[in-house]
């Protein structure tokens, strides 16, 4: 995947896709026309902070504050900022 993820941009989860936390799988998930997807673990909770106002560079200071014995996090992070994008999870907004 090609990385051009930068600490200054902002993004909002995209239109015609909701996140939710969804109770039977137990497990945040974005709804969208053609599915589901389900995520685990730390794909929640780098997209549940995906705010439409919050840079990546807050995100990732507030998952370093959130996990300080995460080795390597922020890698992690951008990487799932990444994903989400390419997948058009996401939309940026700056």
């Amino acid at each position: 995947m090609e990385n051009n993820i930068q600490h200054s941009d902002i993004y909002a989860i995209a239109l015609h896709h909701r996140f939710q936390w969804e109770e039977a799988q137990q497990s945040y998930v974005i709804l969208f026309p053609e599915g589901m997807v389900k995520l685990h673990g730390g794909a929640g909770e780098v997209i549940k902070r995906v705010d439409g106002k919050a840079t990546v560079g807050n995100i990732v200071t507030e998952l370093k504050a959130a996990f300080p014995e995460a080795d390597g996090i922020e890698d992690d992070i951008i990487g799932m900022f990444d994903l989400a994008v390419g997948k058009t999870w996401l939309r940026k907004i700056n």
